[in-house]
């Protein structure tokens, strides 16, 4: 004979008010840990790679000209114009570099970060070389009426280790996750409630009245 679900229920009940307290806690935090190191393990690493240019203001221009137009060159670069010609030296997409390429400006310094992922190290540092190198070009077009020049400052070079989080440091984010979740379960646990007899107290019912009708 079959258990019913209102019994099933109540054996889990049951069995989660034996268990020990901390046994909650321990079990969120080895499941997550598990699954974080898992995913750590199977997941694709990812290569990062960064290429800098810098502008340089020529005789007719100053260095507060150069970091204005180093601001506006790191909003160019993500720009079709810029990545039609870099996808031809990178070897891959303009929808490849547009998702896998990042840039990034300084309010300080006239420079701009050019910075590529890819699941391929040597695929990295050829998108990062290779967006710099167009953007380089582009510059250099208008150079006579910006009177800014940009120059490569620092070539992406093949990154030796992946830049994504590694299977200990998934793991421990996994447990720390596993612990909180098995901190959650302790606290909407149900209690265990104590009465006579392992029966629950009953309340006591109204007092009767005494009738004092025809005592006046």
């Amino acid at each position: 004979m079959t258990d019913t679900p209102a019994r099933q229920h109540r054996q889990v009940t049951a069995l989660s008010r034996a268990l020990p307290p901390w046994s909650l806690l321990a079990a969120g935090a080895v499941a997550g840990g598990l699954l974080g190191g898992a995913y750590g393990l199977v997941r694709t690493p990812v290569y990062t790679a960064t290429s800098y240019v810098v502008a340089v203001p020529t005789e007719k221009s100053d260095t507060a000209t150069a970091l204005g137009f180093a601001q506006a060159y790191g909003r160019v670069a993500p720009q079709l114009a810029v990545l039609g010609d870099a996808q031809v030296w990178a070897g891959v997409p303009v929808k490849t570099l547009r998702e896998s390429v990042r840039t990034a400006t300084s309010p300080d310094a006239p420079m701009v970060a050019v910075t590529a992922t890819s699941s391929r190290p040597d695929a990295a540092a050829d998108m990062a070389n290779a967006v710099a190198r167009a953007l380089t070009r582009h510059a250099g077009d208008t150079e006579q009426s910006t009177h800014v020049e940009l120059q490569q400052f620092a070539r992406a070079v093949r990154p030796a280790e992946p830049s994504s989080a590694p299977a200990t440091v998934t793991g421990l984010v996994g447990a720390s996750a596993g612990g909180l979740l098995g901190g959650l379960a302790l606290l909407v646990r149900p209690r265990r409630t104590v009465g006579r007899g392992g029966r629950a107290a009953a309340v006591p019912g109204p007092a009767v009245a005494v009738d004092t009708h025809g005592q006046l």
